[in-house]
């Protein structure tokens, strides 16, 4: 979520690539996210391949930050 989020997008294998990730990996973990409304995948072609992108909904960004806080909040309490 933190690549999609400071970007407005990104597409599989620039993911993958800086993931260090299998494809598997990362296809199941974006699955679920776009599941939970947190991205959404924009399919098209480029030259006549198939490409995949993906971007952060504003919902996403929002878990995002939340969880950013709560993170920062547990560090903070000294747990």
């Amino acid at each position: 979520m933190s690549v999609l989020v400071v970007n407005e997008d990104y597409d599989f294998n620039a993911l993958k690539e800086l993931l260090d990730i299998t494809d598997g990996n990362l296809a199941s973990n974006l699955k679920a996210l776009e599941k939970a409304g947190y991205i959404e995948v924009i399919k098209s072609f480029i030259d006549r391949k198939p490409n995949t992108r993906y971007r952060s909904t504003g919902n996403g960004q929002k878990a995002f930050r939340d969880h950013l806080a709560a993170l920062e909040k547990f560090i903070n309490s000294g747990n």
